[in-house]
């Protein structure tokens, strides 16, 4: 980020009138853009300039890494922060290092300032629906709702209403066709977001999952399948990516990181395991 004299020259200019507001918000929303902490360099303006605060991904960061992005972000006062895809290690030592967070196993999610509430009984209705075809894709889905709640989007969970029992589908249309958008869920193969978005008005977002036998490789059978569809309205995200599912159903929303997250818990904070 700029150095303090640089920084004291910008406000300088601005207090006097030889910068304006518009010229030193210009220069400050791209200058702070990193401060090396335990060797990654957290980007704390991100949220200036896309409305979402950076994101800390865990899979793969050693203990000192992960812990001191999340200081790094936290201690510039860019809270709260979340960060994803959390091991159950990793979300030990996050617990350990940041007493006031909250960790959610099963969402592979850590919180910093901001509740997520992942228990259920979780909103029948909301901007956002979250459909999964099984109980078997509620990792992916919670990933997404999780995020969700932390920008502030309200969201609804609908699960296991896949194609082998279409009529579970039914007492969810009202809430699906007043949606803003849909999260589908599925893995085997993958067709619940065409069968949604042949059902309903609102465009879906299909998350494919590695869940499936043989010939499923993983979710690549989902993913072929969902990019195949011939259903109008659908678009296709990566194998697993409920994080990415509920970034991109957030700036549709049109929530940011100044949102509270809806449904906060109180008392104690949770620790599912």
């Amino acid at each position: 980020m700029p150095n303090e004299p640089d920084l004291t020259l910008i406000l300088t200019a601005l207090a006097n009138g030889g910068m304006s507001v518009d010229e030193a918000a210009g220069i400050l929303r791209f200058s702070p853009f990193c401060q090396t902490v335990g060797g990654i360099t957290p980007d704390l303006h991100r949220g200036m300039r896309t409305g979402f605060g950076e994101t800390v991904f865990a899979q793969g960061k050693g203990l000192e890494k992960l812990t001191a992005a999340v200081a790094g972000l936290s201690r510039e006062g860019a809270t709260p922060v979340l960060v994803s895809r959390v091991s159950p290690k990793q979300g030990r030592a996050l617990l350990e290092n940041f007493p006031s967070g909250e960790y959610w196993r099963n969402a592979g999610l850590f919180s910093l300032g901001r509740p997520l509430n992942l228990t259920p009984p979780w909103p029948e209705d909301g901007d956002c629906v979250i459909v999964t075809a099984g109980a078997c894709d509620q990792a992916v889905a919670l990933e997404a709702l999780g995020t969700l709640r932390f920008h502030g989007c309200k969201a609804a969970l609908a699960q296991d209403i896949g194609i082998a029992g279409l009529h579970r589908v039914k007492p969810w249309l009202p809430a699906l066709d007043q949606a803003k958008i849909i999260i589908a869920i599925a893995g085997m193969e993958g067709a619940l977001p065409g069968v949604l978005a042949g059902l309903v008005k609102t465009p879906v977002l299909a998350v494919p999952t590695s869940v499936g036998y043989g010939v499923s490789k993983g979710g690549y059978a989902a993913l072929i399948s969902m990019l195949s569809t011939c259903s109008p309205g659908v678009s296709v995200l990566n194998i697993d990516n409920g994080y990415g599912a509920a970034m991109f159903a957030a700036r549709v929303i049109g929530k940011s990181k100044g949102q509270p997250g809806e449904g906060a818990p109180t008392g104690e904070t949770a620790r599912p395991a």
